[in-house]
This record gives C-alpha cells, sequence and structure tokens, in this order.
C-alpha cells in the first residue's frame, strides 16, 4: 500500500515529488560531518541525489573530507540500479572505528559520473551531521543513507512496513 504523501509547507521538500530514476543535483549548502569530536567533513560543494520517498543523500568531494581518516576499503559492496557498483569504507579517528561507514562509486554509470569517487556517510553512524547548522535525523532503517532535515517531508522509505513502496 503507498502511503498517506505528507503535504510540505513553505520552504519544504516532499521526497514524493523527487523523480524516479533519481535526480543528480549541485548543493552548496553546508554540510558537516562529526566524528570522534573530529570535523571530518566540511563543504559547501556537496551533490546531492534525489529519489522518491528517500531523503536526500549527500555526496561529498574527497577533496573535503580529512581522507587520512578514511583508512582503507572494506570487502563490502553493494550495486545501485541508477548509480552502479558501489564500495564501502572504514573511518578511524583516534581509538574509535567504524566499518562501512561510508560508500563511494568508482565507476559511476554514465548519468552519475560527477560523483566518482564522491563519499557518502551514514549519519547514523556519526556522532553528528549538519547541513546549514541543522543536526540531520538519519534515514529510518539503517539501510538507506539519506538525511533529513526540517526542509523535507515524508513518510520516509525505511519506517517499519515500507520495503512493498
Amino acid at each position: 500500500m503507498k502511503p498517506q504523501r505528507i503535504e510540505p509547507n513553505q520552504g519544504q521538500e516532499s521526497v514524493w515529488d523527487y523523480p524516479r530514476p533519481p535526480r543528480l543535483e549541485d548543493t552548496n549548502k553546508h554540510i558537516q560531518i562529526i566524528f570522534n569530536s573530529k570535523t571530518i567533513v566540511d563543504t559547501h560543494n556537496a551533490k546531492r541525489v534525489l529519489e522518491t520517498s528517500h531523503p536526500p543523500v549527500y555526496y561529498i568531494p574527497p577533496t573535503d573530507i580529512q581522507m587520512e581518516y578514511l583508512i582503507t576499503q572494506t570487502p563490502q559492496s553493494s550495486f545501485c540500479e541508477w548509480k552502479g557498483n558501489a564500495k564501502y569504507y572504514t573511518l578511524r579517528v583516534c581509538d574509535r572505528e567504524v566499518q562501512n561507514v561510508a560508500w563511494f562509486y568508482p565507476e559511476p554509470t554514465p548519468s552519475f559520473t560527477s560523483i566518482k569517487n564522491y563519499v557518502a556517510f551514514y549519519a547514523h553512524l556519526m556522532d553528528a551531521c549538519y547541513i546549514n547548522g541543522e543536526k540531520v535525523i538519519p534515514q529510518p532503517g539503517n539501510f538507506y543513507g539519506g538525511w533529513i532535515t526540517n526542509d523535507i517531508v515524508g513518510p520516509f522509505k525505511g519506517v517499519p512496513g515500507s520495503w512493498g513502496w
């Protein structure tokens, strides 16, 4: 059963207005990611992927990431019908380490070549992720990597019962 779309207020976006296949767009929003008291991302040069029923996923250029903390690629991989094969990173800051915390596309499909090697992070594994100073809420379910802010309304894929959407 398709969920009931929440009507967005002025200045908000509904994830049910996002396209399928997804759209990739530049954003100059201020993105910050904190892990183990260290700012590992600080950028105004991200790209975001917008897909029906999903909050945006933000892809960060490696030049705006403290890449020394992304210590290794893991054996984990996944496949997206739109973007291609993803590879994953382990993140280590001092004595704290998390595997499969972020992913990237080393050889994305032609429509997504501009995010080649850009990195997306799972917000639920970080201490905090911010967009323009607002703390992000992770997309429900720990499977998808969308970031929810006050300007995005759902309901969102990932909540219980949403696999059939």
